[in-house]
């Protein structure tokens, strides 16, 4: 009698179920996330420690910098992440007898994965905001902080008697510097147009900042520059000159990387500003954008098919959550070929939404569609 008091009150009680196993995914899935999230953060910021270390860039600057990629980094994992709670959360409940219960108690596969279901549309709604809006964002402001720090760098990073290596074009020497910051015995080589390396020399000269951008202005100099090409070598005599010792080329500056493009850009590339050989590669970074979100829900049907189809081992089973594991491996393979490949034929784009999208229907439909034949099958034998 009392068992069977018990399996009533579940039945009346599925709400409070779905918000038990509901809380324990989203619990989950914060901390997993938010764990693996900062730990690629943490290997992506050695790239920069050389900033700290060597430069002398403060540690407010250096968090600052790179916590602008925390977002992209939020995107790339959380597919994975959701598949990885999904598996984990009901594997747990397997384990512990709850998921028996609640199948002796009379609840369907649908209404037993109706938690992971909320979870996943919650990731993939995520993933979307975060890759059609504020990772282009953030990457943006990344990638104009970082230029803005090299180039403030630069200008303060010369030293007197050393030949210092601004950019891996430019070489600058000073001879020595006074108290009111004027540059004595000034030497540059300027190798940032391939086809017309100038050595500048000048007598003195004062570092300004302009716009963000170290500039240098000269004083009774000279700019000799050697063609290439002829081999013929120009000298300019000036009294006053101005030259920049920003690290990248001017022309450089205005490129724009496919991660901080807007989604519009990327699916109708500009023929102006991308090259042919490169629309395929923008195009597919656009469908990549909006198809991955969907790998969340995929990935979370093949964590919750692995646990509730099928008979429920006492002992539990390895082999499910193993064979879901690789399954997932295989499709994020498959998937990084794909797009590689779809870069170069663009035919083989509309491949990224199926292979985003058809795991995770097959599932569903292996899932759910005994039971909705079962509930067609009441009606008509009533």
């Amino acid at each position: 009698m009392t068992v069977r008091s018990l399996l009533l009150w579940l039945q009346h009680h599925f709400l409070t179920l779905d918000r038990y196993v509901l809380r324990q995914l989203l619990v989950a899935l914060a901390a997993t996330t938010g764990g693996l999230a900062a730990l690629i953060w943490l290997m992506q910021s050695l790239h920069f420690v050389s900033l700290v270390v060597d430069r002398g860039l403060s540690l407010r600057v250096f968090i600052e910098l790179t916590s602008l990629l925390l977002p992209s980094f939020v995107a790339v994992v959380m597919p994975i992440t959701t598949f990885i709670v999904s598996l984990f959360v009901y594997q747990r409940l397997a384990s512990d007898r709850e998921l028996t219960v609640m199948q002796a108690a009379g609840l369907s596969p649908f209404s037993l994965a109706r938690p992971g279901l909320i979870c996943a549309a919650l990731s993939t709604l995520i993933v979307f905001v975060l890759n059609v809006w504020i990772v282009p964002s953030s990457y943006h402001a990344f990638r104009q902080y970082e230029l803005q720090i090299r180039n403030k760098m630069a200008a303060f990073m010369l030293q007197d008697g050393v030949f210092t290596k601004v950019s891996n074009t430019m070489t600058v020497y000073i001879r020595s510097r006074d108290q009111n910051g004027v540059l004595w015995g000034i030497l540059v080589e300027d190798d940032r147009q391939p086809d017309n390396h100038a050595t500048i020399l000048a007598s003195h000269g004062n570092m300004v900042m302009v716009n963000d951008v170290p500039r240098v202005v000269l004083y009774d100099g000279s700019r000799q520059v050697l063609d290439r090409k002829t081999g013929r070598l120009n000298m300019l005599v000036f009294k006053q000159d101005t030259m920049d010792f920003s690290t990248a080329h001017p022309s450089s500056q205005h490129l724009r990387d496919s991660a901080e493009m807007s989604l519009s850009e990327l699916l109708s590339p500009d023929p102006n500003a991308v090259s042919a050989r490169d629309t395929g590669k923008f195009k597919v970074e656009g469908w990549r954008r909006l198809t991955s979100p969907l790998t969340c829900f995929s990935f979370a049907m093949i964590g919750m098919f692995a646990m509730l189809r099928g008979a429920f081992s006492r002992h539990g089973s390895v082999t499910r959550p193993l064979v879901a594991v690789l399954c997932v491996v295989g499709l994020l393979a498959v998937t990084m070929l794909l797009q590689n490949l779809a870069g170069r034929n663009m035919r083989l784009i509309p491949l990224i939404p199926l292979f985003a999208t058809l795991p995770g229907l097959v599932c569903a439909y292996l899932l759910f569609m005994p039971e909705i034949k079962a509930n067609r099958r009441q009606p008509q034998q009533a």
